[in-house]
Formats: structure tokens, sequence, C-alpha cells
């Protein structure tokens, strides 16, 4: 047998070879310090750098985008074709925070044909593992078939790339619904890996660092069905949640369907708190808007500008739109309020900064009985203005407690400069007026006042005539003489959907309460009340 062995270069001497090692180890302190520095800097010395100094850069430049981001990674792999968009980069920075070892729960819901899970459920995952080869990750998506097109799509770049990226799969496991990673060098096989199931399905196996739900609902007859509805939130609780590994993180990436989807129930959640959520409506129509848009700046105006999404408007109908586009689901209509009295008179900020009130108003409708907590308070804020025209202008509703509420009410005054405050007296008797108070007194000493005078507190008592009130006021919308300044998607959906002789829902109560303080009382076909104190007259 012959054994091959290497000759050494006769022309080759030590000292040469220990230049190369000098040259060498130079070379790799360059690139660690290069590497430190920031982007202009690093861009003065490519320019003055050595032809070949700058192509060994160049490299590097490669190297550190592939690492940045899944976006900039992206970008290398595909050659440019993949592209970039800032509420795609917002889901970068999400995926970047976890990378860096926090854990988040995180809830984004956006448009259709927006690229979301092309980047949260492809490459957002792979640049992951590439950052963290020693972990797992699941996706979950309506159907195992999705799920599994995103595993097998994952996969198969690593296949293509993996070189480049430092990832490799173990020779036996490279199934699309489930493959381990490996060391390139060695092939051993690492902890990380991927695994992916439909809803409802099973996530048997390890536990997963960071778990990706996309598009849990496949259509609006899913949406619809309380059944399926009930079915995605069993699966929810009982199987994704147990399956996260403690420090792990969540991420749920969804187009709106119906106002109790998934991220409905999470919004609603007692961990609610606990959660980011990034709306982001093919249209702004807020002044916080995560991106930082102003209002009517549509999310992705090289691909969907205003004139295109005006079509798709046309083309789908207002539900769809409210749901799937702006992320507002509405529930189907009633009986008392219809949906066109609503959206025919809303009111956009900039219009409304040509208003005038004279009267501003906030109502409360608290929650009663010994467990408040976790009921919801009706808490919204409204105007009159010189033309007897009413306006809602906030709703602030939400789970509060006795000893949350009546601050919520005073800040929310503060806030509108509100000369009254409605509550509703059936429960606890002059409980609830004496909360407020003692709240504003709080406020006060804290100087969150700022010297107002406390507005008048007025008890109504509301549920002897629940009718009484509500449609005269619904009578008010369908004449026109009711603007929503923005949108309240839950205040809108219970008002569309609220039958007389059901239970009326506080965010109702509240809006009902206050137009009907700032409608005059002396209209008796409104069905107020004449305040014995003639608090109306002479207002300002």
């Amino acid at each position: 047998m012959t054994t091959a062995t290497t000759t050494p270069d006769p022309h080759t001497r030590p000292e040469d070879d220990a230049e190369v090692v000098r040259e060498a180890e130079e070379l790799l302190q360059v690139v660690a310090q290069y590497r430190r520095l920031n982007r202009s800097q690093r861009r003065r010395i490519a320019q003055a750098a050595s032809p070949d100094l700058r192509r060994v850069l160049a490299q590097v430049e490669r190297d550190m985008a592939i690492k940045r981001s899944p976006g900039a990674m992206s970008a290398i792999l595909t050659d440019g074709k993949e592209k970039q968009a800032p509420h795609l980069d917002l889901i970068d920075r999400v995926f970047r925070d976890i990378a860096r070892g926090h854990s988040r729960k995180v809830l984004i819901t956006m448009p259709p044909r927006h690229g979301k899970s092309r980047r949260a459920a492809r490459w957002a995952p792979l640049w992951y593992l590439s950052r963290h080869p020693d972990h797992r990750v699941m996706i979950a998506s309506y159907s195992a078939d999705l799920a599994d097109d995103h595993g097998r799509w994952i996969r198969d770049a690593i296949v293509s790339y993996g070189q480049q990226i430092g990832l490799a799969l173990h020779s036996g496991s490279k199934a699309a619904n489930r493959f381990d990673l490996a060391d390139p060098e060695t092939g051993d096989r690492l902890e990380g890996g991927l695994v992916t199931a439909g809803v409802g399905g099973g996530l048997t196996g390890k536990g997963a660092h960071l778990a990706i739900v996309d598009d849990p609902i496949k259509d609006a007859a899913d949406a619809e069905s309380p059944t399926m509805r009930r079915r995605l939130w069993d699966w929810w609780t009982s199987v994704l949640n147990t399956r996260v590994e403690p420090g792990g993180s969540i991420i749920v990436i969804q187009t709106r369907w119906h106002e109790q989807d998934l991220a409905g129930k999470i919004l609603e959640g007692e961990d609610a708190d606990d959660w980011i959520s990034l709306d982001l409506p093919a249209v702004c129509d807020t002044e916080d808007d995560p991106l930082g848009r102003t209002v009517g700046e549509a999310l992705w105006p090289l691909r969907y500008g205003r004139k295109a999404l005006e079509k798709i408007r046309r083309a789908v109908g207002e539900r769809v739109w409210w749901s799937l586009y702006m992320q507002k689901p509405r529930p189907l209509e009633g009986g008392v309020w219809k949906w066109p009295w609503i959206t025919e008179h809303r009111i956009s900020p900039m219009a409304f900064r040509g208003v005038d009130l004279i009267r501003t108003v906030v109502a409360v409708d608290h929650a009663g009985g010994s467990d408040d907590v976790n009921d919801e308070v009706g808490l919204c804020a409204a105007g009159r203005d010189r033309d007897s025209a009413l306006y809602i202008l906030a709703d602030r509703s939400g789970r509060m407690g006795a000893d949350t509420w009546g601050h919520e009410t005073c800040r929310l005054a503060i806030e509108y400069q509100a000369d009254a405050i409605v509550v509703e007296a059936n429960f606890g008797g002059d409980m609830a007026q004496q909360l407020v108070r003692q709240a504003w007194k709080d406020l006060a000493e804290r100087g969150e006042t700022k010297g107002m005078l406390m507005p008048a507190i007025i008890e109504v008592h509301a549920k002897k005539g629940k009718r009484l009130r509500a449609e005269p006021v619904a009578q008010l919308y369908s004449q026109g003489q009711v603007h929503h300044l923005g949108e309240f998607p839950r205040l809108e959906g219970q008002m569309v959907t609220w039958l007389p002789g059901m239970d009326s829902p506080d965010r109702m109560d509240a809006a009902v309460h206050a137009l009907t303080e700032l409608a005059d009382p002396a209209q008796q076909g409104l069905g107020t009340q004449h305040y014995s104190d003639q608090r109306l007259r002479g207002r300002r």
C-alpha cells in the first residue's frame, strides 16, 4: 500500500511562511477593527484602500449585511431582487430585537399582498436560525400545507445559501415540516431546527425558542364561524403556548378578519398588556402610527398607492376593506344603528380643526357589581358645536377596576377640557360620584389638573330606559347630526349590532350618555329629562 504525502516546495523558506502568517494576522486585525466602525467611516476607508484590500472589504460588507437583518440578508442573497419597505423594516426590527435575546410577544396586523408572510415566515426565520443555529423555530399557519410550504422554502434556502449564511441540514432530518441543523464543518447534529404545523394540528417534540403564527385564518367563512374561532383559540391556548420555551418569543402576524379573531382575542385577553401591538392599516388613519405616517398615507405607496387602494376598496366593499385592509373588522348590522349613518358622516382630524366646540363632556358607564375588575368600563368624550352638530371625540373604554376608572375619567376630562362628567349611578348610589371627586382631588394634588376647575358631575339612571335613550340618539345619527372623529371600531361595532331588548354594551352606553347630555334637553323628542339645576342654561 502506498501512502500519499505532500512534498514541501523546495523554494519556500521558513521566513517566507512567517511573513505570510504575519500579513494574515494583520489583515484579520484590520477586518476586526473595520467591522467596529460606523458606515461613513467604513466608506472612507474603502475609498482609500488598495484594489486588493477593497475586494476583501467588499466581502466583509457582504457578510455584515447578511447578519444585519432579514431584509439585508434577502437583498444580498437575491442580488437586490427582494425589496425593502418601511413596514418590512419594522418586521425586521422585531426579529432583530428577539435575536438579541429579548423575550417578546408581538402582534402585527397588516393587509394582504404587502409581503408579510414572505418576510415573517420565510426570510426572517431563516435569518434567525443563522444567528442562533442552536435554537428551534415553530411556524404555524391556517393549514398544514401552507405551513409546510414555509418550511420547505426555508429548508431549500439552507441548501442553496448554507455556505454563505453558515447553516447546514442534518443528513438524517430534512423533511419540509421538520428538520434539524448540523455543524457545517463536522456534520454533527445541533440543537436547532424548525417544525411547522397547521392550526389545530399537533406540535409535538422539542419546544420552541421562537414561535411564529402567520395567517391563522383561512377565509371569511372560517372567520365568521364561531366553531372555527373557538377551535383556533383552543389550539392557541392548549397547544402553541405550551410549546414555547421559558424566555421564548411569540410573533403573530395576520390580516384581520373578525372582531373576535385571534388578534382580537389576544388584545382582549388577560395578558394583553404583555403584547406589543403593531397595527399597520393600508391607509394611515391615526396620528400615532407605528411607522410615523401622516393620516391618509399608504402603507406601501410604491406598490399600492392611494389610487390603487381606492380601486381595491370599491372592488371589495366597505366591510372587507375595513377588516382586511384597515385592520378594523366590523360586525354585521343589527337593527338600531346603520353603518352609513356613521361612515358617511365621519370627520377627519384635519377637517375637525375648523370645528369650534361650545361644549365638551365625558361620560362613563362603569362596571357594576362586586367583580368589576374584569368588566369593561365605557368611557367616551363628546362635543357640540355652535350649529348643534355632535361629535364623538374619543373612546377610552376598557377593563378597569374601581381604583382606575375614576382617574382615567378625570384624565380624559382634562385632555378635552370637559365642562361636565356624566356618570351612570345605578350601582353604588353616590359611590360613583365620590370616586370621581376623589380621583380629581388626587390628580389636582399631583398637578395634573393644571388649575382646571372640576367639571360638573351629572348622574344618570339609564338602566330603566336604554331604548328610550338609545333610539333617539340613533335618530340623530340617521339625520347626519353626529360625527365620529376618526375610527372607533369597537364602539361602532357595538352600535350596529345592538337590538332593543339586548343588554346594551358599555361603550355604546357611554356614548349615548354623552350625546344625550349634549343634545338640548328642551327637545322632548329626545327622550331626555330636564335637569333640576338648569345646568345647560348659559353654557359657553
